[in-house]
Formats: structure tokens, sequence, C-alpha cells
């Protein structure tokens, strides 16, 4: 039998993650928080349960829907155990379909993650692993401006993880400290550089570095059908604490997260 979800730890782990991967802009609307980012990735352009009695009718629906519609945005819903049973029949009635099913996973902090010789950890990115990832993540010309201004807005510390081969991005990971938690964010093993085990050395680095920050704990979001990253993170020890999924309506679509997570 499934342990039953801990909605006060999910509550937790969700405004960590909000911080730690931050909007350009949110407001909260009825127990409910809007997240907007110019479109560039799901996670930053959606709608969230904050768990407080968040209120649940066609009324409410069209409001946190307007902004995004005022944008050009695709009002993309992301539902965690948050979220109140009543929204899915609400916005399965409006077209609604769920197309991407994700996990948060937590994972305790020990000595036996190391540092690699090889991993650079800096305050903020090199132009050359921003070059990198637009061109491997990809990244769409006119996200690029967005993407920078969000890492941008990453609160310190924040630990940019890099590999490079001949002056070459090979591997690059991000983490974000806040408290005793560690947000790993956008893991890219470039394609030519895999089963390398680049993955396991650049976040098993940013897991060493985060335990000198502080941290005791890492958390990350990955996609549920990730079959590449999933055993990585098992092994280091990552559990799932609950599940969430993304909801868009008919014919539109967001950009793809980058790869492993969302």
């Amino acid at each position: 039998m499934s342990r039953p979800v801990d909605l006060a730890e999910v509550r937790r782990l969700e405004e960590l993650a909000f911080r730690g991967w931050p909007a350009l802009e949110s407001q909260d609307l009825a127990g409910w928080r809007q997240r907007f980012s110019g479109g560039y990735t799901k996670r930053s352009n959606s709608i969230n349960a904050l768990g407080i009695q968040p209120k649940c009718n066609p009324k409410v629906v069209a409001a946190l829907e307007a902004p995004y519609l005022e944008r050009g945005l695709v009002p993309a819903w992301r539902l965690s155990p948050l979220a109140p049973a009543a929204i899915r029949p609400l916005l399965a009635g409006r077209g609604y379909r769920t197309i991407e099913h994700s996990l948060l996973q937590v994972c305790p902090l020990h000595a036996g993650f190391a540092a690699d010789a090889e991993v650079r950890i800096s305050p903020r990115p090199s132009p050359a692993s921003i070059e990198a990832f637009c061109t491997y993540s990809p990244v769409r010309p006119q996200h690029r401006e967005t993407m920078e201004r969000m890492l941008a807005a990453i609160a310190a510390p924040a630990g940019f993880a890099l590999v490079e081969e001949a002056g070459q991005p090979m591997a690059m990971a991000i983490g974000a400290v806040e408290g005793d938690h560690m947000g790993l964010f956008d893991v890219l093993v470039m394609p030519h550089a895999r089963r390398r085990g680049l993955a396991r050395r650049i976040t098993e680095s940013l897991y060493a570095w985060a335990l000198g920050h502080g941290a005791r704990f890492a958390y990350l979001q990955v996609v549920a059908t990730n079959e590449a990253a999933l055993p990585l993170y098992a092994d280091q020890g990552f559990r799932t604490v609950y599940g969430y999924e993304y909801l868009l309506p008919p014919s539109r679509q967001l950009d793809p997260p980058p790869p492993g997570h969302t």
C-alpha cells in the first residue's frame, strides 16, 4: 500500500521549487498561484494550487485563465496533490487534457557525494554554457532573453555546474540552495558526450557543493517517463514524494521542458 501524501510537506516543497526556479512574474488568486515567464517552460507559465482552500468553480477557472490569454500564452494547469479534486472535471469540461505526468523526488545528502575535479561550479552561467544549452535543450530564439533573465533571478547561493572538454561544454546542471534543501534543475548532457557518466559526476558534484552551503537534502522534478534519468536518481537515493500533472486546452502546447525535468 502506498504511503499517504503529507500535504504539509507537499506545500513546503512546492514553495521551495517556486523560489528555486523563479518565474519572472507571479500572482495569487483564490488559493492559486499564477506564474508567468513569456511562455518559456511549462513550470514557469502555469497555474498551481497553493493548498490554502483553493476555490474551484467556472468563474474562478475563467479568471485564472484570463491573464494568460491576455498575454498570448497557453493557460497550463499544473495539478499537484494540493489541487482540489473538483478541478479535474471542470477542466475536462473545457476540453483540457493531461499532457505530462511528473514526479517531485527528494534525496538525503551525505559525505559519499564527492566533488569531481573536472566539474566547475560557478555562481553564474558562462556564455559558452548558455550557448550550448540554447542549442541542445533547445531554447527558441524568442525565449533566450527570458531564459537568461530567469537564470539571473535564481537567488544565491546558486551553483552553475559545467564540464568542458577542449573548451566545449559537455554537461551542465544548476543547483539552487535555500535553507537545508538544494533544488536540482536543467541537467543536460550533450548528445555526443552521453554514456560517459557525466550526469552522475555533475549532479554529485552539485550535491557536495550544496552540503558545503548547509543543505541536507536535494529535490528535483522529473518527467515520470524519463527512463534515462530515473535509474540514476534512484541509485543516488532519490524517492518520490508526490506526483503532479500538466493539463493544456485543446490544440495548444508549450515548449517541452529541458531533458529529464519539467
